[in-house]
C-alpha cells in the first residue's frame, strides 16, 4: 500500500511530467511508435488476410507463418535488433520487433473473419449477379467487421504492453520510467511507470471499441428493431441485409 500511495505521490509532482526523461515526453514516444507498429502491422497483415480470405486459398499457412512470430519472445528480439546496424536509426529496431509482434492477431483474425463469414448470404449475393469485388465489399467484409476489429484492438493493447520492453536495450517510452526507478531502487516511481502503462492500455482498448461500433458498417442493421404499438421492441430484423444492399 505505501508504494501505491507513493506512486500516486510521484506521478502527482510536477517535475516528474517535464523535460526529456518526463512523463509527458515518455508518453509521446511511447504513443509514437506504438501507432507507427500497428499502422505498419496493418497495411501489411489487412490486405493480405481479407484478398485471402475472399479467395479461400492460402490464408492457412499465410497464418501459420505469421503465428512464427510468436513463437520468439519479443524482448530477445529486440536485444537482437539493438546490436544490428538498425540501431543508429533511432527506435526503428523497437518499430520492427513491434510490427513483427502485432501481425499475427490481425492476420489472424480479418482472416477468420472473412472464412466465417455467412456462406448462405455469400452465396445470395453472387445468385443475385453481384461480381466478386461487390460481394467483397459489401457483404464479406461487412460481415468480417467485427472479428477483424477484435485482431486490431488485440494487437494495439499488447503493443502498447510489450513496448515497454523497449526501454530494456535502451530505447523509449513509458518503460524509462520503470528501468529508471529500478536504477534509484525507487519503487514508487517503478509502480507509477506500471500504472501509466496499464491506464494507457486500457484507454486505448476503449477507444478502439468506440471506434468499432462507430465504424461497423453493420451497426444500423444489427440495432435495427420493430416497435409495437406502445413503442416496446419486439424482436431484431433478420433480414440478410448485406446481400441485398
Amino acid at each position: 500500500m505505501n508504494a501505491l500511495t507513493g506512486a500516486f505521490d510521484w506521478l502527482g509532482a510536477g517535475k516528474n511530467w517535464r523535460g526529456d526523461a518526463g512523463i509527458q515526453h515518455r508518453l509521446l514516444e511511447h504513443l509514437g511508435f506504438t501507432g507507427l507498429s500497428m499502422l505498419v502491422a496493418c497495411l501489411v497483415a489487412l490486405p493480405v488476410a481479407l484478398w485471402l480470405g475472399h479467395l479461400g486459398k492460402g490464408g492457412a499457412l499465410a497464418v501459420n507463418i505469421s503465428n512464427i512470430g510468436r513463437a520468439i519472445p519479443t524482448l530477445a528480439l529486440l536485444a537482437l535488433l539493438s546490436l544490428t546496424p538498425l540501431r543508429e536509426h533511432g527506435e526503428t529496431p523497437t518499430l520492427i520487433a513491434l510490427v513483427l509482434f502485432a501481425i499475427p492477431p490481425v492476420l489472424t483474425n480479418a482472416y477468420i473473419g472473412m472464412r466465417e463469414a455467412d456462406r448462405a448470404v455469400v452465396e445470395a449475393a453472387r445468385g443475385m449477379g453481384m461480381s466478386g469485388g461487390q460481394v467483397f465489399r459489401r457483404v464479406e467484409l461487412p460481415l468480417a467487421f467485427p472479428l477483424l476489429m477484435t485482431g486490431i484492438r488485440s494487437a494495439a493493447v499488447q503493443t502498447v504492453a510489450t513496448a515497454t520492453l523497449a526501454a530494456i536495450p535502451g530505447g523509449g517510452g513509458l518503460g524509462r520510467v520503470i528501468t529508471a526507478g529500478f536504477n534509484l531502487q525507487n519503487t514508487s516511481q517503478v509502480v507509477a511507470g506500471a500504472l501509466l502503462v496499464a491506464v494507457l492500455a486500457l484507454l486505448v482498448e476503449g477507444l478502439l471499441v468506440l471506434a468499432g461500433r462507430w465504424a461497423d458498417p453493420m451497426r444500423h442493421r444489427r440495432g435495427r428493431t420493430t416497435q409495437d404499438g406502445t413503442g416496446g421492441e419486439t424482436g431484431t430484423s433478420t433480414e440478410p441485409a448485406p446481400a441485398a444492399a
